[in-house]
């Protein structure tokens, strides 16, 4: 969220066992300028979440049936959401199970409008950073995958072509280029060609057998064109 989004307000589902924590907590987040919704457990907190997506979620830690903690988790296997949790205990157990990648900032009742919100902004600051630090390993994740698929077809065609490692690796670029495609794309249909063409060199391939075995193995190994 950036710092228009914070003007605008935010959809902020608040959840706590104590309806007046619930009434102050409203009342501070509408006079900031957001939507609040007040629940009063965590399972009610889960259902509120799944249907109305919140930009953000302030919750308290101990409540009966699903506690707080448990609950984000369960909202952020669902879609990620920033955690604020509010709690009137600070010790060392609490604060031990409050050291997950979800929870963004964490307060000690009682609660004041300052530091809620200082703890919004900051809650939205850590999460746009997580998101990002995600995008950006998974996206790492990815170009290694394809680097993967783009080596074992440079090495199919040296060896198809007789071909040095950086003459076959200009072809496959230049056949990208040509076609309009990406590496990764013209890779593809290289080791599908590829594919086939082992299937074309098994010594047990005889086309004119024609044994039932031999064409059903052969018409597998042809869908690799389409």
């Amino acid at each position: 969220m950036s710092a228009q989004d914070l003007q605008q307000g935010l959809r902020i589902v608040v959840a706590d066992d104590m309806e007046e924590m619930c009434v102050c907590l409203q009342a501070l987040l509408q006079h900031q300028g957001h939507q609040a919704f007040t629940v009063a457990n965590g399972q009610q907190l889960v259902e509120a979440c799944r249907a109305l997506e919140p930009d953000l979620v302030i919750t308290d830690v101990k409540m009966p049936g699903l506690d707080g903690i448990a609950a984000a988790e369960a909202v952020n296997w669902h879609r990620p959401t920033p955690i604020i949790l509010v709690s009137g205990y600070d010790d060392e157990e609490t604060l031990a199970r409050v050291q997950t990648s979800y929870v963004m900032a964490y307060l000690v009742k009682p609660v004041l409008a300052a530091s809620i919100k200082t703890a919004i902004a900051v809650a939205l600051a850590r999460f746009r950073e997580s998101q990002q630090v995600e995008q950006q390993i998974v996206q790492l994740r990815q170009t290694l995958e394809e680097r993967k698929v783009i080596e074992r077809a440079k090495g199919a065609v040296m060896k198809r072509l007789g071909l040095s490692e950086e003459a076959a690796f200009s072809r496959i670029r230049k056949m990208a280029n040509d076609a309009n495609l990406r590496m990764i794309a013209v890779a593809g249909q290289v080791l599908q060609a590829e594919e086939c063409f082992r299937a074309l060199e098994r010594p047990d391939f005889d086309p004119s057998s024609g044994t039932d075995g031999g064409k059903r193995r052969m018409e597998n190994r042809l869908r690799c064109n389409g």
